[in-house]
C-alpha cells in the first residue's frame, strides 16, 4: 500500500535543512494536500570512509548514546612545541578539541557529543611541507545516534496541521506526522496544538515519547532527519 504512494514529501523533506524555511513551507504543503505521509525512500547516501585515518571502534546496544574509542592525527605548529617537551600533552589537547567540535556528525557514529579520555599519544612526525609535528592519538567520546525501533524524547519545536517538528538531543528533524498520531486532531485556539480526548495535548514546548520509524543520513550537511510515531504502549506527551 505504502509502495504505491507518491513519494513527493520524502524530496521534499530532504531539502528541509538545505532551503530552509522555503522548503518547509512547501514541505507543510505537500503533506496536507496527501493523503498518507510516506518516509519510505528506495535510495540510500553513502557516507565517505576519509574522515577517520582508520576505521573507529566502538560498542552499540541500541542506545542513543555511544561510547567511542576513535584515532585522529593531531597537527602542531613546531613554534607551539615545548623545548622541554612538558607542553606537550596540553598541546595535543588543546588542538584535539578543537578538531573534536569542528565535527558534527558521521553517519556510522551520530552526532559528536563529548571527549571523555585522551588514551594515548603516538610518537610526532614532521610533515617536510609544513613543518607541522603530527601526532597519532587515540581518544574515548560520547556520541549521540538514534535507531530505527528506539524509543525516543523529543521536544516539540513546530507545530503544523499535517504534524510536528521534534527536537531529540542534537538532531533537529525529528517529524511526527498526523497520521502516525491516533487518537489526537489538530486544533487552533490562539497556538496551534493537536489534542486528544483526555485532553492530553502536544503543542510547542512539549515533550513527547516516541518511537522512531525510520532515519535517513544526508551526508552534504552533516544531519540526520528521522520520521517518529505514537503507535506503541507508553507512548505520546508526559
Amino acid at each position: 500500500m505504502f509502495r504505491r504512494r507518491k513519494i513527493k514529501c520524502w524530496n521534499c523533506f530532504q531539502n528541509l535543512t538545505k532551503h530552509g524555511s522555503r522548503a518547509l513551507e512547501q514541505l507543510v504543503d505537500t503533506l496536507e494536500s496527501e493523503e498518507l505521509c510516506v518516509f519510505l525512500p528506495d535510495r540510500s547516501v553513502v557516507a565517505s570512509d576519509l574522515f577517520f585515518p582508520v576505521k573507529p571502534s566502538y560498542s552499540v546496544e541500541r542506545k542513543m548514546f555511544i561510547k567511542v574509542k576513535l584515532p585522529w592525527n593531531v597537527m602542531i605548529p613546531a613554534e607551539a612545541m615545548d623545548p622541554n617537551g612538558l607542553m606537550i600533552q596540553r598541546a595535543v589537547l588543546i588542538r584535539l578539541l578543537d578538531a573534536f567540535a569542528s565535527k558534527k556528525a558521521t553517519k556510522d557514529l551520530g552526532y559528536f557529543i563529548a571527549l571523555k579520555n585522551l588514551e594515548e599519544i603516538g610518537e610526532g612526525r614532521i610533515r617536510e611541507t609544513t613543518g607541522e609535528i603530527v601526532f597519532p592519538v587515540v581518544f574515548s567520546g560520547i556520541t549521540f545516534k538514534m535507531f530505527k525501533g528506539e524509543i525516543v524524547h523529543g521536544v516539540v519545536r513546530q507545530v503544523h496541521k499535517s504534524g510536528v517538528f521534534l527536537r531529540c538531543g542534537p538532531c533537529e528533524n525529528v517529524y511526527l506526522s498526523q497520521y502516525k498520531m491516533p487518537g489526537y486532531d489538530y486544533v487552533v485556539q490562539g497556538n496551534p496544538l493537536f489534542m486528544n480526548q483526555n485532553m492530553s495535548r502536544i503543542q510547542i514546548g512539549s515533550t513527547v515519547r516516541v518511537i522512531v520509524l525510520d532515519i535517513q543520513w544526508k551526508e552534504a550537511e552533516k544531519e540526520f532527519i528521522a520520521l517518529a510515531s505514537l503507535e506503541g504502549n507508553n507512548l505520546g506527551p508526559f
